[in-house]
């Protein structure tokens, strides 16, 4: 019994190989440097939240699926929660940044999912330009939302069983 405390769980190694996968996809100069997305603590965060709605979105639908999702979900926020730490964040203050930080990631996803639900291109530019580009400038959201949707196109042809065993296919923007 006390030795499956020491015992490595596959699992989570494909959940943090996920993870690595969403934010190298996440992280690509396209989005900062082209694309107008800020390129600060803020942007950055806004580009892994779109990139793990879209795999959310995707496992939505599949009920066994559901513990790789709470698990994935889990270490997205453990990983933002050591990330305010090491930009100085005191341990009265994290919680409270991290809440909402999750706020503003669950309004993302439900905007961003209802809007590609109904294939709704300016619908998810429009969700892009408030919640994403915010104070910068937008003439990139239609470029940000066709690349979405085809990501959520990719996803949707990607085996679940390849997704929960740690291999997501996404393609590099371009």
């Amino acid at each position: 019994m006390i030795l499956n405390l020491f015992r490595k769980n596959p699992s989570s190694d494909a959940v943090y190989a996920i993870y690595t996968a969403i934010v190298a996809q996440s992280r690509q100069p396209v989005f900062y440097a082209d694309w107008g997305i800020p390129d600060t603590v803020t942007g950055r965060f806004d580009m892994i939240s779109l990139h793990l709605s879209l795999l959310f979105r995707r496992l939505r639908a599949e009920k066994s699926a559901a513990e790789f999702s709470q698990a994935l979900f889990d270490l997205f926020f453990k990983d933002m929660d050591n990330s305010l730490r090491e930009l100085g964040a005191g341990d009265m203050a994290v919680p409270k940044k991290v809440r909402k930080m999750s706020e503003i990631f669950y309004g993302l996803m439900t905007s961003l999912n209802e809007a590609m639900d109904r294939g709704d291109r300016p619908g998810v530019e429009s969700v892009l330009r408030r919640n994403v580009y915010a104070e910068a400038e937008s003439v990139h959201a239609p470029q940000l939302a066709a690349y979405l949707f085809a990501q959520s196109d990719s996803l949707a042809a990607q085996a679940l069983t390849d997704i929960v065993g740690g291999r997501l296919d996404m393609a590099a923007a371009a």
